[in-house]
């Protein structure tokens, strides 16, 4: 006897765009199951760079979970950005070591060079700023993620430095 995943048949995708084959083929992979949740999340968003209101409800009803179990996920990790970013991304850790060792001045100098605050990107889709609770990099305190690459023992001007290479 078939299980509910594996009888069940696929929903037509949002839109005719040929990245939704990329998270069908994540879903038909792994029989359609609830447990799958992050890694088609994942999925999606390296598909469309972010994850939107029609891909979070595009994933619940073809994973056949709850829609508030899916943006809660989707809000909860760090990983997943639920509106486009912007060319580069800073990350400052925001975890108790970085913060005793001045995450909050490394914060600060991000938002006087940039002109926007945690969580916005500049006007120009040039620099989105991001926070995260821990990078797991304690012993590097303060510490950042720039365009993917962990970057410690920061100092305001280190970081300003680095975002104005990002603006020239």
């Amino acid at each position: 006897m078939l299980g509910k995943e594996a009888s069940k048949a696929p929903l037509a995708p949002p839109s005719p765009d040929k990245r939704w084959r990329l998270i069908d083929a994540t879903m038909r992979k792994h029989g359609y199951k609830p447990s799958t949740l992050i890694e088609t999340l994942h999925t999606a968003q390296q598909s469309f760079g972010y994850l939107d209101e029609y891909a979070l409800r595009y994933v619940a009803k073809s994973l056949t979970v709850p829609l508030s179990k899916v943006y809660g996920v989707a809000t909860f990790y760090n990983l997943f950005r639920l509106k486009p970013q912007g060319e580069h991304t800073c990350v400052v850790c925001l975890g108790t070591a970085c913060y005793i060792k001045g995450a909050a001045k490394i914060l600060s100098a991000v938002e006087q060079t940039t002109h926007v605050q945690m969580g916005q990107t500049t006007a120009d889709n040039k620099i989105s700023l991001l926070t995260a609770r821990c990078l797991g990099a304690c012993g590097i305190a303060p510490a950042a993620v720039l365009d993917e690459q962990v970057i410690g023992n920061l100092t305001p001007q280190m970081i300003q430095d680095k975002l104005k290479q990002w603006t020239e």
